[in-house]
């Protein structure tokens, strides 16, 4: 196997050069030599030591992409096309920053310090953390991370989120233009100020601009699977006076059509369903699923912009960036 000192012997230089065009320091070796040493790694096929280079820096050139709530019924959370095509984006976007992506859940601060400090992780982006002891025990890592969909305002956190809020708004009152006045909530558990709390909050203000009186007992909790949606489904089909469902996310609105389904109840014909975040699954469902979209790809890039920023020293101007959401309008909801 060739090494860096095979090719400091081709390229009659130091060790030290070539290691500088490996690790991108272009601004330390010129040009012309910069493309003669790539031209010999090329043809030599060499391929850096992820383990070497760790050593030289201390840290790994691993980007952790962290889930903090496990879940429960034994998926993994990749298994949401929102989280699947999330991490995707941030695999392209780190590789092409020269970076490895890990994926990981991990339970509690004495499991997230295990997975940094045993792989030397460079720096993590973390879904959805609510303010608390673990999320105390990411600054004290000491190595740069960016919260995604997160409602902590700590000064100097890197944050990239939605118009939650809106979101809920847009999907309510698509149903309540449709005449919908019994509209049910279907969302994972909430915490106190998180992404679910934001959309119910949406929710509710629609209810309340077209006069319709808030009922908590429209309110349904699911783990985000289909087989807990489809179980919700179930559960929605004997509320015959709903007529209306929004659902945080398009994987849960579709177990939820496919709940109804089983029991007879069809859509939009019987109840109309408005999903969040537009992913695949709204255009492959029949009927295909209204949705409030957002950008995912965006998102991956913006966070792996912030921590690029953060690994190279540099000063970052907007520290938390909410993106805009829209509604995408399809087959099934109609107009009663």
């Amino acid at each position: 196997m060739i090494t860096l000192k095979d090719i400091a012997r081709e390229a009659g230089v130091s060790v030290t050069t070539v290691s500088n065009v490996v690790h991108n320091k272009g601004g330390r070796v010129s040009p012309a030599l910069s493309r003669q040493i790539n031209k010999i790694m090329t043809r030599n096929n060499y391929v850096p030591s992820l383990a070497a280079r760790a050593l030289s820096s201390k840290v790994a050139p691993i980007i952790g992409v962290l889930n903090h709530v496990v879940p429960q019924n034994g998926d993994g959370f990749v298994t949401d096309p929102f989280h699947n095509l999330f991490i995707d984006s941030i695999e392209t976007s780190t590789r092409e920053r020269g970076y490895f992506t890990m994926v990981r859940s991990v339970k509690d601060a004495r499991d997230l310090a295990t997975v940094c400090k045993t792989w030397r992780l460079a720096g993590v982006i973390l879904v959805g953390l609510s303010a608390g002891e673990f999320f105390d025990a990411v600054r004290a890592l000491g190595i740069p991370f960016v919260l995604i969909d997160s409602y902590i305002t700590a000064e100097g956190v890197c944050n990239v989120g939605l118009e939650d809020m809106h979101g809920g708004y847009l999907a309510t009152k698509h149903l309540l233009e449709h005449r919908h006045r019994a509209i049910a909530f279907a969302a994972p558990s909430m915490g106190e100020d998180d992404v679910i709390a934001r959309r119910l909050r949406g929710y509710k203000q629609a209810l309340a601009e077209f006069g319709v009186p808030f009922d908590a007992g429209r309110v349904y909790e699911s783990e985000l699977h289909v087989s807990a949606g489809t179980q919700l489904g179930h559960e929605l089909s004997k509320r015959t006076d709903i007529t209306g469902i929004f659902a945080t996310a398009d994987m849960l609105a579709a177990g939820i059509l496919a709940g109804l389904r089983d029991k007879g109840v069809a859509v939009p014909q019987d109840k109309s369903i408005v999903g969040f975040d537009d992913n695949y699954l709204c255009q492959i469902i029949s009927p295909r699923l209204t949705s409030v979209h957002q950008n995912v790809k965006e998102k991956a890039i913006l966070a792996t912009e912030m921590i690029a920023a953060q690994l190279a020293g540099k000063k970052i101007k907007e520290k938390s960036r909410i993106l805009p959401v829209h509604l995408v309008a399809r087959e099934s909801v109609r107009r009663i």
